[in-house]
């Protein structure tokens, strides 16, 4: 959610099988209703898989002055040019590329929805193909081996601080008048011309994480040109993202303690604790070792802690995260350092920042952050600092507050909302209050804590809810539940 938005975008990533695709072929014709538009390559870097036709169009950079200067969006299409309706596609972030997404979603459709729907996806504004926003250097700002996130004294605290300061400063002065215009409401207005570009009288969505919030913006805004629309792993749209993240500490620490109980179930192969206490304890032993020895001098006991929280999002990353560990405890920490080098290297993610920090007001006060973090501590030692942390440089933004929109002021079409219950990311409170806002939806909730259901969680009860509305217009009769999908095998 948005307090560890950075996680988010490399968890959705991982579970939406967005990452290490192929490159893509060349269209020469455009599909079905979008004449306006001229399909071909997608651009170079974009990851943009196989099978993947992309296409721009330009949008305003303030749509306070529609005839004003312009910014690029990247738009990508997989699936039968013919085919009768469009689905257009946010995979979460914010800040993740949507370039990459539209053949996952395509591929991981039942026939019955594939022969109905092409997929269309685009990267937002700001996002990697489409007019990105910088934050110059910032990354040299962050150290590794990194002190551990809950700071030791007052002095260690105002360090962060001042690192915090200094990515919003450079962010500022390497994206320049473009930060003020990222916003997920100017976000939702370019998905109105992204509708319009393909010929569609009415959008059909499906938003995952993230995409939830966006979706809904949309709807409250263009509420006659809202079709068929799924939000999944659902944001909370009562409160601001600096109070979600105290929302999700505790979801983060409740879905910590089920990997643990699942490492345990598999301790003959991971030797981690025959029981969740005894887990629990192992994990403390390596985070305390990491910290005064990190591994090959780079992964510390804060290192570890990012690969704890990026693997919360969904279990299919547990066996690697515990083989990492076990492969640690015998003395071989190359998965350790590689996959803490993997998220190193995203450790400033200015897309997210651009989002967050202009979606809701942040304090801005320094002090009010300490209080709330020590409180929140409390319950959850081991994210708490970790989200404040992560989202430190809003405090400091030197972008305006986007105009709030507010989710559920109009009347929208019926939405299929779907939801797992344990949910670390985006917790189930959230899509309840979004279910209240938004009158006539139908909320679908899962058992088990994967973030992010249709289509990628091998779940046939959720899949089949997304699938008959999709095909139908038709939202359930009822709220209604799913068992988990099977939990992974080691």
């Amino acid at each position: 959610m948005t307090s560890t938005r950075r996680l988010l975008t490399l968890s959705v990533a991982t579970a939406l099988g967005l990452t290490g695709l192929a490159a893509p072929v060349t269209a020469t014709a455009a599909p079905k209703g979008t004449s306006a538009l001229t399909w071909g390559a997608c651009p170079a870097g974009s990851q943009a898989p196989r099978g993947t036709y992309c296409s721009t169009i330009k949008v305003p950079l303030d749509y306070a002055k529609p005839t004003g200067p312009q910014i690029t969006l990247t738009l990508s299409q997989v699936g039968d040019r013919d085919a009768e309706r469009t689905l257009v596609v946010n995979p979460g972030g914010p800040g993740q590329s949507g370039v990459e997404a539209a053949q996952p979603v395509w591929a991981s459709m039942s026939p019955e929805v594939a022969a109905k729907y092409n997929v269309v996806s685009f990267d937002p504004r700001g996002v990697g193909a489409s007019s990105p926003v910088s934050c110059g250097d910032a990354n040299k700002l962050v150290k590794h081996p990194a002190p551990d996130y809950t700071p030791a004294d007052a002095h260690a605290e105002q360090a962060r601080a001042s690192i915090a300061r200094g990515i919003a400063e450079r962010c500022a002065t390497a994206s320049g008048a473009l930060l003020d215009s990222v916003s997920t409401a100017n976000a939702a207005r370019d998905m109105d011309r992204v509708r319009e570009a393909l010929g569609q009288s009415k959008l059909d969505y499906l938003g995952y994480s993230y995409g939830s919030r966006l979706g809904a913006t949309y709807a409250t805004l263009f509420p006659s040109r809202t079709g068929r629309m799924i939000l999944d792993g659902v944001m909370d749209p009562a409160v601001g993202d600096y109070a979600a993240t105290y929302e999700q500490n505790p979801a983060l620490e409740q879905r910590t303690r089920q990997f643990f109980a699942w490492a345990a179930l598999n301790d003959r192969t991971y030797h981690l604790g025959s029981t969740e206490a005894k887990v629990s304890a192992t994990w403390t032993a390596v985070r305390a070792k990491l910290r005064t020895a990190p591994a090959s001098g780079q992964a510390g006991a804060t290192e570890l802690d990012d690969l704890l929280a990026s693997a919360l999002y969904t279990d299919l990353s547990w066996p690697d995260l515990a083989s990492t560990v076990a492969d640690y405890r015998k003395g071989d920490p190359s998965s350790l350092v590689g996959a803490s080098k993997q998220l190193a290297a995203g450790a400033v993610d200015p897309a997210r920042l651009a989002y967050n920090c202009v979606d809701d007001a942040w304090p801005r006060n320094w002090q009010t952050w300490h209080d709330d973090t020590t409180a929140a501590a409390k319950k959850a030692p081991l994210f708490a600092w970790m989200n404040t942390w992560i989202n430190a440089p809003c405090a400091f933004w030197k972008a305006p507050t986007a105009p709030p929109v507010k989710i559920g002021s109009v009347k929208v079409p019926p939405v299929l909302l779907l939801q797992s219950h344990d949910d670390p990311a985006t917790p189930l409170v959230g899509a309840q209050r979004m279910h209240q806002a938004l009158s006539g939806s139908r909320l679908v909730v899962a058992a088990g804590g994967n973030h992010g259901q249709y289509l990628f969680d091998t779940n046939a009860c959720m899949d089949a809810y997304g699938d008959h509305y999709l095909l139908t217009g038709q939202l359930p009769t009822a709220d209604a539940t799913c068992k988990a999908s099977p939990p992974p095998t080691p």
